[in-house]
């Protein structure tokens, strides 16, 4: 045959689209053309596969070749077409052919890995990603990648990855003269809980603690506002030892977020933790470059993005995070097109009261004049305080040191995963996450919860946002208490996390 049609993918976000890789070779002069919007990386592919082919054993054809990547205005970049490439020209040069001397059938296979001059397959960029599409897209497809990136691949459940290290192997598999192993998914090292820092650790500051498991069990964002040494980092770097793991399609996507950002997932099942320092720029905070790579936000998908020092970051940084927390997404437009990273994170974050930091403490005076104060707070807009669920105003405690400890982590974590398992059988959702007309019918108030929530919105001028961000944590405060319906209690105490204007 003159002419190969494979499969393959390419990769935009977390999206991996469908390529079609068509090879023809054809009678002319010897030429090599790759058409179908290739990127640099593509077109060097040229000289790789030449050389694979050469070095594999095989004889390059010496006749007019050219390779089709459609469709033709979707971008192509990275090297993970080079196998498609190659194993296409051998198939339309009649060097692959089944036993039975006609050509094998492809139809059902996905092909992704770069090779080397030598002939060994090497990378495939983002298998988790490539995988994950393809089982949602292509039921029943047989992808084929280096071994390294088949492992990751084959966590995906119900997709058959067969791993392959050289371009003979791939020819050996359809020719019959050898079979590719499926590739074996590795066990995860388990987090244990145990090796997190401890909730017990924190003496004295009960309703900070408080706020951390309202926090916790309904995922909502809180922002911590005390003097330096108060203990705002303290707790939050305690409030993954009390999350509850993640189930296995959010583990997933976790991990292919990290694959597509160029890191590893060390701890399958436990949520993510980011910490950015104040000094990230936007395109770091959300995501960004010329080929658009998973910011912190999205690195921290499904779990908590911790912003320290939070007024200290840029504002068009903290700007761009107030979408994002009402989607769950980010959306990168760049002249080539659009991409879109899943950014479903619970924002932490924490700031001193004034410049200096001294505001309100009891033996240390402030000198900050009211003019820098308000302009200290006012580089974090109304817009952007207004979606954050819990406002904790934290005081300096001088008995810390003889205050007992608290609840370690681990009961605190039995609660929250109780109230956490409540929400996901009543709604299927942590309550942070209920829209509107869900809000409505899970979290119905009685005649004195109404009159409460009403007169404390007139009162502290709250937007509708506001209001529903109290009944929202009203509600994880009933399920934390395994109550029936929300009380006029637990709208109480919902209120006190509230600013007096949102």
């Amino acid at each position: 045959m003159s002419l190969a049609v494979l499969t393959s993918r390419a990769l935009s976000g977390l999206q991996a689209h469908a390529v079609r890789v068509e090879v023809h070779v054809g009678a002319g002069l010897p030429a090599f053309h790759l058409v179908g919007l290739p990127g640099a990386d593509v077109r060097e592919s040229r000289e790789r596969v030449r050389s694979a082919i050469v070095n594999s054993g095989f004889e390059f054809p010496a006749g007019r070749i050219t390779a089709n990547l459609a469709p033709a205005e979707l971008p192509k970049e990275s090297g993970r077409f080079d196998l498609p490439i190659a194993l296409g020209v051998l198939l339309a040069s009649g060097q692959v052919a089944a036993p039975g001397g006609e050509a094998p059938d492809l139809r059902a296979y996905v092909f992704a890995g770069e090779l080397s001059l030598t002939g060994a397959i090497t990378a495939a960029g983002a298998p988790l990603a490539i995988a994950l599409q393809v089982a949602r897209s292509a039921p029943g497809a047989i992808l084929v990648l280096p071994p390294d990136a088949a492992s990751v691949a084959a966590q995906v459940p119900g997709l058959t990855v067969l791993q392959a290290g050289t371009l003979s192997e791939v020819v050996g598999h359809f020719s019959g003269a050898g079979a590719l192993d499926a590739a074996i998914a590795p066990v995860p090292a388990a987090l244990d809980p145990a090796e997190l820092p401890c909730l017990s650790d924190v003496r004295g500051q009960v309703i900070a603690r408080r706020a951390l498991e309202i926090a916790a069990a309904g995922r909502h964002s809180l922002l911590m506002c005390g003097p330096p040494g108060v203990g705002k980092s303290m707790l939050a770097q305690r409030l993954p030892g009390i999350l509850p793991r993640l189930p296995a399609s959010q583990a997933l996507e976790v991990a292919a977020v990290l694959s597509a950002g160029g890191l590893e997932c060390v701890h399958p099942g436990a949520p993510p933790f980011r910490a950015p320092h104040h000094s990230a720029s936007m395109a770091a905070l959300v995501g960004g470059g010329v080929r658009p790579r998973p910011g912190e936000i999205s690195l921290a998908h499904h779990g908590v993005l911790f912003l320290d020092e939070l007024p200290e970051f840029e504002r068009r940084a903290l700007e761009a995070l107030r979408e994002p927390l009402e989607t769950g997404h980010v959306s990168i437009a760049r002249a080539a097109g659009t991409c879109r990273f899943p950014a479903d994170f619970q924002l932490v974050a924490a700031m001193n009261p004034c410049p200096c930091g001294w505001r309100g403490h009891p033996r240390r005076d402030c000198r900050c004049t009211p003019e820098r104060i308000e302009r200290y707070r006012a580089r974090l807009s109304g817009p952007l305080l207004d979606r954050i669920d819990l406002h904790l105003a934290l005081a300096s405690e001088e008995v810390w040191a003889h205050a007992p400890a608290g609840e370690p982590s681990a009961q605190v974590r039995r609660r929250v995963a109780r109230a956490r398992r409540i929400q996901l059988e009543r709604q299927g959702v942590p309550n942070a996450a209920l829209k509107a007309a869900a809000l409505q019918r899970h979290a119905r108030l009685d005649d004195v919860g109404l009159t409460l929530l009403a007169e404390a919105g007139r009162r502290w001028a709250w937007s509708a946002r506001g209001a529903h961000r109290v009944l929202r944590v009203a509600l994880t405060i009933a399920d934390l208490a395994e109550a029936p319906g929300v009380r006029s209690g637990h709208l109480a105490e919902a209120m006190r996390y509230r600013p007096e204007t949102s």
